[in-house]
């Protein structure tokens, strides 16, 4: 099975993730997991980084659970997950897990078992470690790299790429987006880092609209994600993302039109997380 397109790969982050197939999304790391230190970290800011992003979106105990669908079947299901506060290069930062797992059903034809995890620093919101694991068919992916956030670098297959000041992953870079203000007809500008390409990532607001699902009703603002790299996912359909129109942002529902078919992603239940006093 070939690599994920780029496209994809940054779908995965953004919006919660879509793969080659249609439950190629929503991913967490069980293996090679960040060490946990304590729940409350205590630490001492580091001097090297100035910014302090304020976030009224997300905290720990968060945890979002989807229904993915290709067309009018059902794939399989997927979550989010803010599991703990972790000590990472002295500094306190999330442990932000996702996983999607197929169905009974499509596990019997293509059966799939992702994970992804992100460690994203607590007071700046950029990333210091991307890990996934993809189990897709036959089709095995491990992939693993650390930023150096105070050099900005970052090594990724046995190559050293320089990045931009706080570099977002592909995970990372979906909550940060969720702490920006969203108003209709602007946009949240990125700089990503995704398997081995830096990219400058655009998330237009689009609109307000209502929609129901089966966590419930919520008023929502739709965003877009766009790249410099690859335009306006012209080759491969538009995705769209309806995020509460609230200071959560909490993604409620997403939409990507493939070459054949569509995949819709919908919001089943939630748990709210609780805000860090860092």
């Amino acid at each position: 099975m070939p690599e994920q397109s780029l496209t994809r790969r940054i779908v995965i982050g953004l919006i919660i993730a879509v793969g080659v197939m249609p439950l190629g999304y929503f991913v967490s790391i069980e293996t090679g997991m960040a060490e946990a230190s304590e729940p409350a970290v205590a630490t001492i800011p580091d001097s090297a980084f100035d910014r302090f992003v304020d976030n009224v979106a997300f905290g720990v105990g968060e945890k979002l659970t989807f229904d993915v669908n290709y067309g009018f079947i059902n794939a399989g299901t997927a979550t989010m997950e803010v599991v703990r506060l972790v000590e990472w290069e002295g500094r306190p930062c999330y442990q932000i897990v996702t996983r999607a797992r197929s169905n009974s059903f499509f596990s019997a034809i293509y059966p799939v078992e992702d994970s992804i995890e992100s460690i994203m620093d607590a007071v700046g919101l950029f990333s210091w470690r991307f890990t996934k694991r993809l189990r897709e068919g036959s089709y095995r992916a491990d992939r693993q790299y650390a930023f150096d956030q105070r050099n900005h670098t970052v090594v990724y297959k046995d190559s050293t790429y320089t990045v931009p000041p706080f570099v977002q992953d592909a995970i990372s870079t979906f909550y940060y987006v969720r702490t920006q203000p969203l108003e209709v007809g602007k946009t949240v500008a990125v700089d990503a880092f995704v398997d081995g390409r830096q990219l400058k990532m655009e998330v237009r607001v689009l609109r307000k609209e209502r929609i129901t699902v089966q966590a419930g009703t919520f008023d929502c603002v739709v965003v877009e994600p766009m790249t410099e790299a690859v335009g306006v996912f012209k080759h491969e359909g538009r995705l769209k993302v309806w995020l509460t129109d609230d200071r959560v942002h909490m993604p409620v529902m997403m939409k990507s039109k493939l070459v054949i078919g569509s995949i819709t992603v919908q919001l089943t239940s939630f748990q709210l997380g609780e805000l860090a006093d860092l």
